[in-house]
């Protein structure tokens, strides 16, 4: 498929890659195999994110809820994000990783990402939801109050733990699921939703260009 043209493309997309488990059972594989394979599919987004302009990507890495999952499972999807974070580490992008740090879930490798790192051209920023939650990022928001007694007021925004990421224009989730599974709560609050069939590891360009199309026919009022 030819890259179509746009008239409109959203300026930050957020994107969940998920049916990486039911993937593998499909191909006859461990139900961790399918981390690996999503891989590739990141960085083939990222090139088309680039050359199209997008100004800001933001993948699900993995939430504090999956931590739950059997061990195995667990350190494969922990590899997979360092590994991601790794291979974009060498591109024109400004990198950062958001998630609890404090948590010996959050993979030790990825903290020097706690502060965005730009690398090349600084072309596009990618953020990374590492061990992340969203009660965690808003509880962040009472913890900077309960500490600041007496200091200026700021606005909710400001104060998550996710304040450096902007507002989501265009969210796309692979492997049927109909749902944000707490993806970025304040920033996704006007974000629109499209839904890919299709697992993450059968990732396809042309299932992005029919998000980016469905996109351009939505009426975009921020509630105006």
């Amino acid at each position: 498929m030819v890259r179509p043209k746009f008239r409109r493309l959203p300026r930050h997309v957020g994107i969940i890659p998920d049916g990486n488990r039911r993937w593998s059972v499909n191909q006859g594989l461990p139900k961790e195999a399918g981390y690996e394979k999503g891989l590739d599919p990141g960085l083939r987004l990222y090139e088309i994110c680039l050359d199209l302009g997008i100004e800001e990507l933001t993948f699900y890495g993995f939430t504090q809820d999956n931590t739950k999952r059997p061990s195995v499972q667990r350190e494969a999807f922990q590899k997979a994000c360092v590994d991601a974070v790794r291979m974009l580490s060498n591109k024109d992008a400004s990198l950062f990783v958001i998630g609890d740090y404090s948590s010996p879930l959050f993979p030790p490798e990825l903290l020097a990402y706690r502060k965005r790192h730009t690398f090349g051209a600084d072309r596009i920023r990618v953020n990374f939801l590492v061990n992340y939650g969203w009660k965690w990022d808003l509880n962040h928001a009472l913890s900077f109050t309960n500490s600041n007694n007496g200091g200026p007021r700021r606005n909710l925004i400001e104060v998550i733990a996710s304040a450096d990421i902007s507002r989501v224009d265009l969210i796309v989730r692979w492997g049927g699921r109909r749902r944000l599974s707490g993806f970025l709560p304040i920033q996704s609050i006007y974000a629109d939703f499209y839904v890919v069939d299709e697992f993450w590891p059968n990732f396809e360009p042309e299932q992005f260009y029919q998000a980016l199309q469905w996109y351009e026919t939505q009426d975009v009022t921020l509630g105006g």
